[in-house]
């Protein structure tokens, strides 16, 4: 697409104002219930819909499937980091009226940081098409390790905090328990963190870490920066409401990682087919209505799956014993 100034200083604008919106309806601390969590659920994915449409009207249906398929893959990997702010939730103890106002902020945050490796992925590919093989490589990679990491029970493990994180504690202090939503207290004449910029610090710095994969899987299916730019923010500005509304049922979705793993393997595989390509080997070429009826089929096939084992799991455990 030939995305002019005026159309990405539109676009950044409408996705500030829109930003500013949920921040004003969550801005009172409060513990978010189902109903309010689906109905903005819904709300974010109306709205990625209605531009995906937007999309299709202006740019063709090559743009709109682009965005599409990239707006549901990012949307799935999004959902299994949800594992993770659940952790996280729990080794910090954040009280349920915070916890919208973390993910909040920790999400904006990631947001901004995400546009700075969706910027350099978009100069390296301009510059080097030898990049797609590294993309395609670490995505095969990576979908070897999540294999591996559901096998472990990954997800069962306890949240670790990172080395940077730990750094800035060391450097800032912290203080012994929450205050408000306030970020910063003063304790003995020093100025600390509060427990609740310490896990909105982990929130942000911790999807910064699953953009190292969640970004070239993007790109293996546009290479469009518009499109990596707006299918990243509309599959992370709805994560909020996404955390109160499948809390519940994100440990139904036992296979969901190996779903993913498909989905990242599939589209590693892509990429090297489209570097081979680029180099002047013919091999064939995987289309955007491809991926995204894969994408969408994986998915299903996954979540059906899931629930199903769940369902027996669970009548096996409410068996009388002999």
């Amino acid at each position: 697409m030939d995305v002019t100034f005026g159309v990405w200083a539109l676009t950044v604008v409408g996705l500030c104002v829109l930003i500013a919106v949920d921040f004003l309806i969550g801005r009172k601390p409060h513990e978010v219930s189902t109903k309010e969590a689906g109905i903005w659920s819904a709300v974010w994915v109306a709205l990625a819909v209605a531009f995906g449409l937007a999309l299709l009207a202006f740019g063709g249906g090559g743009p709109a499937g682009e965005f599409f398929a990239g707006f549901i893959t990012e949307k799935s990997l999004s959902v299994d980091n949800l594992f993770v702010f659940v952790l996280i939730m729990s080794k910090f103890a954040v009280p349920a009226p915070y916890q919208q106002r973390v993910l909040m902020v920790g999400v904006l945050m990631a947001l901004v940081m995400r546009a700075g490796f969706i910027a350099a992925g978009a100069a390296a590919i301009s510059a080097f098409s030898w990049v797609f093989y590294i993309f395609g490589a670490f995505l095969i990679w990576t979908a070897w390790k999540l294999v591996q990491d559901a096998r472990s029970g990954g997800h069962d493990e306890e949240y670790e905090e990172n080395k940077l994180l730990k750094a800035v504690e060391r450097r800032f202090g912290v203080a012994d328990r929450y205050h408000g939503t306030k970020l910063f207290v003063r304790e003995n004449g020093r100025r600390v963190m509060t427990p609740m910029m310490v896990v909105m610090l982990a929130i942000g710095s911790t999807d910064v870490l699953f953009a190292l994969d969640s970004i070239p899987a993007i790109y293996g299916l546009t290479e469009d920066p518009y499109i990596v730019f707006t299918a990243n923010a509309f599959a992370l500005m709805g994560l909020r409401q996404l955390y109160f509304l499948i809390g519940g049922l994100l440990k139904r979705l036992v296979h969901l990682t190996y779903g993913l793993s498909i989905i990242l393997g599939f589209i590693g595989v892509k990429l090297v087919l489209h570097a081979l390509h680029e180099s002047g080997v013919h091999v064939p070429e995987i289309g955007i209505a491809v991926s995204l009826g894969f994408i969408v089929v994986v998915l299903a096939v996954t979540t059906v799956t899931s629930l199903l084992a769940t369902r027996r799991q669970t009548a096996r455990q409410q068996e009388p014993k002999a």
